[in-house]
């Protein structure tokens, strides 16, 4: 039973409807806001996360992360790292996550030719780690600005 002046059911009703997600990189927590629902790209595909899901815990592989709030769309590429789901939460830890508007094209040109003349030099495993890391970070920002003009 809901009390006088207290929250309204429409309240708890939009709260049921959401999901928080929150999006922490080394740098600072990029994201913290309730969502409609998150795509999220996991080593086992492309996963979707509506509020309730059941509990998970994956990697994150880089690609194209979707959030859609209130019918809006915002698309960001998103790094390696791990995704933690509960059933009212998503926590997405990763290396790397740049709103579509935020991606610089050229700079992620320039990141992708690097890692590219980077494998053809004679380097050492955890070079080629290193390499391949910030080839598929710069491929992941290039696929999702390429696809989102803005």
């Amino acid at each position: 039973m809901l009390r006088a002046g207290g929250p309204s059911r429409d309240t708890y009703s939009n709260m049921a409807n959401t999901i928080k997600l929150e999006i922490v990189t080394p740098q600072a927590t990029v994201y913290s806001e309730d969502v409609d629902m998150v795509t999220l790209p996991g080593v086992e595909g492309q996963m979707g996360i509506l509020p309730h899901h059941v509990r998970l815990m994956t990697q994150l592989v880089p690609g194209e992360m979707i959030v859609r709030k209130n019918g809006q769309a915002r698309f960001l590429a998103v790094g390696e790292g791990l995704i933690e789901v509960t059933g009212d939460r998503v926590a997405v830890v990763t290396d790397m996550a740049v709103a579509t508007e935020n991606i610089d094209e050229a700079r992620a040109e320039e990141a992708r030719n690097r890692a590219d003349a980077g494998h053809r030099e004679k380097i050492s495993s955890a070079e080629v780690a290193s390499v391949n890391a910030a080839l598929a970070r710069s491929l992941a920002q290039l696929r999702v600005k390429r696809r989102h003009h803005k």
